[in-house]
């Protein structure tokens, strides 16, 4: 839970809060994202990682990665930038970044519906089809 708040979202089935702490509970995969709502087009997805993800980019999407639990870092071909729990930071369209973290962490993103998981990169991280919880 993100300060303890609950995340109200939108389903077809009608207007429902979500409980981020119950829906991090659901899976431990690392690298998986999971799909907690969708609005105006946009995914609101939660992922566990540990570790170093693949160097990709998106060329049409921004995403946004709110951290809910730990610190990792985002890095770039030219800098890093660290996020503490609280934080978030939008990774611009184009922007060739990697994901990195020591220890497990528990993150929100923000993303087109559409956007692949790893951009033109294929990876045994690559993740085809992402899964409501």
């Amino acid at each position: 839970m993100v300060f303890g708040v609950v995340v109200a979202v939108w389903y077809s089935r009608g207007m429902e809060k979500v409980n981020l702490r119950t829906k991090f509970e659901l899976f431990s995969e690392h690298w998986k994202p999971k799909v907690v709502g969708e609005l105006n087009g946009q995914h609101v997805k939660l992922v566990k990682f540990q570790g170093e993800f693949v160097w990709h980019d998106h060329k049409e999407e921004d995403e946004m990665f709110l951290e809910v639990r730990g610190s990792f870092r985002m890095e770039f071909r030219d800098r890093t930038v660290e996020l503490r729990e609280g934080e978030f930071l939008i990774v611009p369209r184009g922007v060739e970044h990697r994901p990195v973290a020591e220890e497990e962490v528990a993150v929100m993103l923000f993303e087109p519906a559409g956007i692949k998981h790893t951009g033109d990169v294929e990876s045994e991280l690559t993740v085809r089809k992402i899964e409501w919880v």
